[in-house]
């Protein structure tokens, strides 16, 4: 679980604030459990809910942060992965706080949009406003970076 929210913050007071609310949470609502689906995905979700709301009460500090050393992680050896896995993250650093959560939950982290809205407490249409933003503005970046005209070199 900590894992999870090294993803949105690296403050440790902060991560240790959030996991002891959220399996307090859990502690208490052990009894609600109703032993559908799995009890790691009950206690995630739990675990995201006090996050949320950890961010949503503290207004001044809403930019939710990605953990850089989840990322310095390389998929592959060779140089030419390496350059593109960054160049990836740097398209996503350019991306707006909610446009940036809603895309991370959606594409990356596998949820629905009915999980974003609730988690996030947004209409599900405009997390869908978001993702499709999202991706906009990432293929407009990625257009600028990597648009080459082979048409001038012959």
């Amino acid at each position: 679980m900590e894992r999870m929210v090294l993803r949105y913050t690296q403050d440790e007071d902060k991560i240790i604030d959030i996991l002891n609310n959220g399996f307090l949470k859990i502690f208490k609502k052990i009894d609600h459990y109703g032993y559908q689906g799995s009890f790691e995905g009950w206690v995630r979700k739990i675990i995201f809910r006090s996050l949320s709301d950890y961010f949503r009460k503290s207004q001044k500090d809403l930019a939710f942060l990605i953990y850089e050393e989840e990322y310095k992680k390389q998929p592959s050896q060779s140089s030419e992965h390496k350059l593109y896995y960054q160049d990836l993250i740097s398209l996503l650093d350019k991306l707006p706080s909610t446009q940036l959560q809603v895309f991370q939950l959606f594409a990356i982290e596998g949820y629905s949009h009915k999980e974003i809205s609730e988690q996030l407490q947004l209409n599900q249409n405009t997390c869908r406003w978001h993702l499709a933003e999202a991706r906009k503005i990432l293929k407009a970046e990625y257009k600028k970076v990597y648009n080459t005209d082979y048409n001038e070199a012959g």
